[in-house]
């Protein structure tokens, strides 16, 4: 028997070498080339034995585009990440690190779903007893349920064109492999390859086909980075597993927004969609604390309140450290030489700490006003006003600069009891909003100097 041929692929880009190197030579990525098998080509035909025809050519006017009926999941807050349901023929993948709560979510899902419609639970991973107790602990009626414990492509094939269930889930992808190929369960040829095939069979019926996927230890999707291009939506969990918060956010969606956010809590019976987030996000203090300050930022279509916290103290090493959860570090290095050279309050020696309340991860530079009147509260031990909420972009030059959504933001504040906004001017609404005091401030210079007046 000769023996097997190796390539290593790259696991970002797919890129074959011959060698092993220390970076991709397709993409330049360092450390992403794994050995893997060489697959020969099945001798006649191509490679899924089928038939080149000519395709059928189709002016796009004359196409009818016809909204999909979705499938509820019968989770509120799973929906709004998905863009109003499950799609029939679409394919989601969700990943997340491990005991985060994926399981547990789909599982409730398909028990909701499986009352109207058929569905099938496919485990890689856990024998049918092992899901059926975490059904009875979940305490969700599962009797319609299908379950199939097989990692075997093709028997997963015939089970879902024999069945042909409305959703299929595949918990994981990982853990799949197909005959065809000679390669271990896991590896880059049998990702791609179990990916594409299932993406196949999605496509060619009405099946709306969930895959879970594991992550690396640096939080991304483990596998090709092509398996992201193929499906239709990547939905990531997000959140510490030692809190009972979780959060759901859409990185791609072809059926809908992306940036939803699905925010989850963790009880003894599952996850449990949260209808008030902001309520998580702000801390609950007695009274006025300095180094505090609500931002209000935007997920996808809803505005959220989230409490930033800033810790400003004399640094007793050469180098003062600047440290950020939930917000990105370099953009608050960023902030504070603004805030030194437009505003004259220096920190070139004292370390700075902000944190975002709950665990949730702010992206927009909608915070950037809310971090710099954090930080600028501790450091001169004053706090804030406790019904002020802030946000608004600041730029190179110390302009405060507008966001988008800015009225929606303010009616959200409104509504939760907050009596003074700190907005950008180009966001002041043109209508009083009733028991909302704004001040709105062209400058960072003018925010600070508002901070100093107690916003009279």
């Amino acid at each position: 028997m000769a023996k097997a041929k190796t390539l290593y692929v790259c696991t970002e880009c797919g890129g074959q070498s011959l060698k092993w190197q220390g970076q991709c030579p397709h993409c330049s990525q360092w450390n992403t080339l794994v050995e893997s098998v060489n697959e020969p080509a099945p001798s006649g035909g191509n490679r899924y034995g089928l038939i080149a025809e000519a395709g059928k050519l189709q002016r796009l006017s004359e196409v009818e585009a016809k909204e999909e009926s979705r499938i509820p999941s019968g989770v509120a807050e799973f929906d709004r990440v998905l863009g109003g349901g499950l799609v029939p023929g679409g394919v989601v993948l969700i990943g997340g690190d491990p005991g985060i709560g994926k399981s547990t979510l789909l599982l409730q899902s398909l028990a909701v779903i499986g009352a109207t419609r058929k569905v099938l639970y496919v485990s890689g991973e856990e024998s049918a007893q092992q899901i059926a107790l975490r059904a009875k602990r979940l305490d969700v009626d599962a009797r319609q349920v299908h379950v199939l414990a097989e990692i075997n492509l093709e028997k997963i094939q015939a089970a879902i064109h024999s069945e042909k269930p409305d959703v299929a889930v595949i918990d994981s992808i990982q853990t799949l492999y197909s005959a065809a190929l000679t390669s271990a369960p896991g590896s880059v040829a049998q990702v791609r390859e179990c990916a594409a095939q299932l993406t196949r069979v999605a496509k060619s019926g009405a099946t709306c086909i969930v895959l879970v996927g594991h992550v690396t230890k640096e939080g991304a999707l483990a596998g090709p980075r092509v398996l992201e291009h193929m499906v239709d939506t990547v939905l990531y969990f997000e959140g510490d597993t030692h809190s009972s918060f979780r959060l759901i956010r859409a990185f791609k969606n072809r059926y809908g927004a992306v940036n939803e956010l699905g925010v989850f809590a963790m009880s003894e019976k599952g996850l449990k969609g949260v209808s008030n987030p902001s309520a998580l996000f702000l801390s609950q203090h007695s009274g006025e604390i300095a180094g505090s300050c609500v931002v209000v930022t935007q997920e996808g279509t809803r505005p959220m309140l989230v409490e930033i916290q800033a810790l400003v103290d004399d640094a007793h090493a050469p180098n003062p450290r600047r440290l950020s959860v939930g917000l990105e570090q370099n953009r608050l290095a960023l902030l504070l030489a603004v805030l030194h050279r437009h505003a004259g309050i220096a920190c070139y020696d004292q370390d700075v700490f902000i944190n975002a309340v709950g665990g949730v991860r702010i992206t927009e530079p909608a915070a950037d006003l809310a971090v710099l009147m954090a930080a600028v509260s501790s450091l001169k031990n004053k706090p804030l006003p406790a019904k002020l909420v802030v946000f608004g972009e600041v730029g190179l030059a110390g302009e405060v600069r507008p966001v988008q959504r800015g009225q929606e933001r303010l009616r959200e504040a409104a509504k939760l009891g907050f009596t003074h906004a700190l907005i950008p001017k180009a966001n002041r609404p043109r209508q009083a909003i009733a028991g909302l005091t704004v001040h709105a401030v062209e400058r960072i210079e003018e925010a600070v100097v508002m901070f100093r007046d107690g916003f009279r």
